[in-house]
């Protein structure tokens, strides 16, 4: 009698759970769904169950615990197929998460298996503190989205992947995050990174790239994320799907005066909507705007900056042309909104256009600025700066206006507008005291880009490159180098450089034989490799050592690094075999470039 109860609640366990996770699984499938063949097929599985051998009431018990680690697969051809895996009869290390093959990079699956979850989280503390340069970047990048094993010493499984999670939020790459979301698709710790995903193009008033994620991401346990979902189903004009999403949510005790009332309206059900704003979430004020066809929200100091970002895209900020000019807690909130990338810098420069100034403080514009409130000061030196065609005179005017958005921290307030300013100006016609705040600020995008020239008089800008960029064959490059070595032989005033061991070491690491005759034209430093990335290389903490790496490059561009650690790197690399990410190094650090 007593297995016979537990085996009923086994059934009714076994039903909540399908119906908790179908939610999930909705939006896969264009077919309605009879939920009533679910019934019926739990009904046979359990009546199978009682026929088998009999079982101890711990075990039924074990069997039936429901936690965040069951997952349901669902057929959505065949709807009343269901299989469930319990995630924990899959060992901890089996779990991999990334989204590079180990492979692709030189890489391997166990790179982080060694490590010592307390050096990882130190060394992340520091990392975080840097704003870390392109290079430094792309090297992170590979070391934590690389498919591989987490560590298991001193730190948790969920400490890991916020790791990658932070790096893909941080990184504000839509398309990344989608690739990553995809081939992970399942995973439990994903919430966050798909709400911020979510949010971002529901920010940009964009519902439908918003909504298309729900497509491929199969599992939320997530009641925001639900929530979304549901929306996504009425936006789409799928309401039954959406109805039969919302009845299971609200099994679950769900409760949400706000969004009830919200999807009631959407829904067709109740001719009118609760015309409360809402700012809770991003989803939240979206639904406020949609519901309401005379929606009128005018933000303010304490708004927050999604709500900012929505108002922008959507087109409902205020017109700048009816913003009363005396109006100065108006214009600082303008200010404060262009430096945040809400209004235009164009549209804050012509409300800047619009004050009127007399002839005397715009010839004295140096001391007349300090009179005025700041936004005026800065309106006033904008029209003086427009109205001066001498270079210097230019770049006084623009480095006190750019002073003046600075000192308020809304420098990026005067960017777009100073890069166009400045572009009028050729560098040969910047005085040497401007020379600095020139660099800085001139628009590096019209920079011009460089070729590479070969230069066979020398080892590290001649041909013997063309290896590293199209992986020529050892026997081909390894004849080149010999040629190349026979030839500076010869040159009896040629001395063998850093950068020429950089190359020459590399090529020796990938198996090209140099010959006796001209080994003793050069003699590898003992590589100042410091004390502790050795000891990583010698336990094989391969993803520490990246971690370290990019600790080392930090801020800079490679090409900026000294001859010394640029070695030292490379050893480090060839030591590794991780040509992919040397030779990306070498390309930029090595070629004559014109």
């Amino acid at each position: 009698m007593k297995t016979s109860k537990l085996l009923n609640k086994k059934f009714y366990l076994i039903i909540i759970l399908i119906f908790f996770h179908l939610l999930s699984y909705l939006y896969a499938t264009d077919e309605p769904v009879d939920i009533w063949k679910l019934e019926k097929s739990s009904e046979e599985k359990s009546s199978e169950e009682k026929s088998s051998e009999e079982k101890s009431s711990e075990e039924i018990i074990e069997e039936n615990s429901i936690d965040n680690n069951s997952t349901l697969q669902i057929n959505n051809n065949v709807i009343n197929q269901i299989e469930i895996i319990d995630n924990n009869k899959i060992e901890e290390q089996d779990l991999i998460l990334g989204l590079y093959d180990p492979v692709e990079n030189g890489l391997k699956i166990d790179m982080w298996l060694a490590s010592d979850g307390i050096e990882i989280k130190n060394i992340f503390k520091r990392i975080n503190k840097i704003k870390l340069s392109k290079d430094a970047n792309q090297i992170l990048e590979v070391a934590l989205l690389t498919n591989s094993y987490f560590p298991n010493k001193n730190i948790s499984e969920s400490e890991f992947i916020d790791f990658k999670i932070k790096y893909l939020i941080k990184k504000k790459d839509k398309e990344l995050i989608r690739n990553y979301l995809e081939k992970n698709d399942g995973n439990k710790y994903n919430s966050k990174l798909i709400k911020y995903y979510v949010d971002e193009y529901l920010i940009n008033s964009d519902i439908k790239n918003a909504c298309k994620i729900f497509e491929n991401i199969k599992i939320l346990n997530d009641p925001y994320l639900n929530k979304f979902k549901i929306y996504c189903l009425i936006n789409n004009d799928r309401r039954e799907e959406a109805q039969l999403l919302f009845d299971l949510l609200k099994e679950t005790d769900f409760k949400d005066n706000f969004y009830e009332d919200k999807f009631n309206f959407f829904m067709g059900y109740s001719s009118g909507s609760n015309q409360k704003i809402s700012e809770k979430t991003i989803l939240d004020f979206h639904l406020s705007h949609r519901s309401d066809s005379n929606f009128d929200y005018k933000p303010t100091q304490k708004t927050p900056k999604y709500v900012w970002k929505y108002l922008s895209s959507a087109n409902l900020l205020e017109n700048i042309d009816k913003i009363d000019l005396e109006d100065y807690e108006k214009i600082s909130l303008i200010e404060q909104a262009t430096h945040e990338n809400n209004y235009t810098e164009r549209e804050l420069f012509d409300l800047y256009r619009r004050f009127q100034f007399n002839l005397n403080q715009l010839l004295n514009v140096k001391e007349a600025y300090k009179l005025l409130t700041p936004s005026e000061g800065r309106a006033l030196i904008y029209q003086r700066l427009l109205l001066s065609e001498e270079p210097r005179n230019i770049l006084f005017l623009s480095s006190l206006l750019k002073d003046s958005f600075s000192k308020e921290n809304i420098g990026n307030a005067f960017n777009k507008e100073l890069k166009k300013i400045l572009s009028q100006i050729s560098f040969e016609d910047v005085p040497s005291d401007y020379s600095t705040f020139y660099s800085n600020n001139i628009d590096k995008k019209n920079e011009k880009k460089f070729n590479i020239k070969i230069n066979n008089k020398i080892i590290h800008q001649s041909k013997l490159l063309n290896y590293f960029k199209e992986k020529n064959e050892i026997i081909k490059i390894e004849k080149d180098t010999n040629t190349l070595l026979k030839s500076i032989k010869k040159n009896k005033k040629y001395i063998v450089s850093t950068k020429d061991l950089i190359l020459l070491e590399s090529l020796i690491s990938d198996g090209v034989e140099i010959s006796k005759k001209y080994q003793n034209l050069f003699q590898f430093e003992q590589s100042n490799v410091p004390t502790d990335i050795q000891l990583l290389i010698s336990s094989g903490e391969i993803g520490h050592v990246l971690l370290r790496l990019v600790e080392i490059i930090g801020q800079d561009d490679v090409q900026a690094l000294d001859s010394d650690t640029l070695y030292f790197m490379i050893t480090i690399l060839n030591k590794l075999n991780i040509d992919t990410i040397r030779n990306d190094i070498l390309l930029k650090i090595l070629p004559l470039k014109v």
